[in-house]
């Protein structure tokens, strides 16, 4: 069965009980071009009113999410970093930090390996080698801080995810031909999309971020509905009731859901969100 063969929103016969909607954003909620939905906060201000929680669940950062939704904090919920920050009623509700020692054998790794970019995720802000701000356009769609720094040795910052990027959009391959069997023993090794390889602390992901958001909440994870389209998105697919990929989705994606949902460039996420509002009016 291809994505185009599986049930839409139009076969989900709970949706009247969602309570909690947590969308991936690139290739999800965003377009291709990066943009968000035209009505967006229109949307998030309407599930609110009808007792829904909106949740962007991103590998983006905690600082990153805040600034994209700044005018929503006190309505919505943030899950960052794969689930390493949840943010909800208007606070920090978890974080859990890789120690200094440990995200220093990463980098060390990835600078002898030689294939990525180390980028070390910090709480406050992203740090990079100041060899690497040649891609300092790109990071920033990601990464609204930075420090660039000489060198990572001696740096003991606050960090709760550690990430490798691709200039070459090879992460894929080299996830699968070292990064996962060298280091997926210790941690959550994930990619996110063609350009990065995500490490979190053991049990940290998407969905142990959906379903500890759940229990701050106090809803059950069965009246949540998740939107993704990549592999980082899989086990908060998994956790929750109501599981859609998004078309533009790879094939492989469609083990991990119930329903499939219009791609990312046909504002998908907002038509699902369009009709459980509908529903709940």
């Amino acid at each position: 069965m291809s994505l185009h063969d599986m049930p839409t929103m139009f076969d989900d016969v709970d949706l009247a009980r969602v309570r909690i909607v947590a969308s991936d954003m690139d290739c999800t909620l965003l377009a291709d071009d990066g943009s968000m939905p035209p009505g967006m906060s229109e949307r998030i201000e309407a599930l609110a009113r009808a007792g829904i929680v909106f949740c962007a669940a991103s590998g983006r950062p905690l600082y990153t999410l805040k600034d994209m939704f700044a005018s929503h904090l006190d309505q919505m919920a943030l899950i960052a970093d794969n689930g390493a920050a949840i943010w909800a009623n208007g606070r920090l509700a978890y974080k859990d930090l890789i120690d200094p020692p440990t995200y220093h054998e990463l980098i060390d790794f990835t600078l002898d390996d030689g294939r990525g970019r180390p980028v070390l995720c910090g709480t406050e802000s992203a740090f990079l080698l100041e060899c690497d701000r040649v891609y300092d356009d790109f990071f920033r769609r990601f990464f609204t801080k930075i420090e660039y720094v000489d060198t990572f040795a001696g740096l003991d910052a606050e960090a709760d995810k550690y990430t490798v990027y691709f200039p070459d959009r090879m992460a894929e391959e080299v996830y699968a031909q070292t990064y996962r069997d060298a280091w997926g023993e210790r941690f959550s090794v994930t990619n996110a999309g063609k350009e990065w390889i995500d490490f979190m602390n053991k049990h940290v992901d998407k969905g142990t971020g959906i379903t500890r958001l759940c229990e701050c909440l106090g809803v059950p994870v069965a009246d949540a509905l998740a939107l993704g389209d990549t592999y980082n998105d899989v086990q908060m697919l998994e956790a929750v009731g109501h599981s859609y990929v998004v078309a533009n989705a790879e094939d492989h994606m469609r083990a991990h859901a119930r329903f499939v949902a219009p791609s990312n460039n046909e504002r998908g996420v907002a038509q699902v969100i369009d009709r459980l509002l509908e529903i709940a009016c």
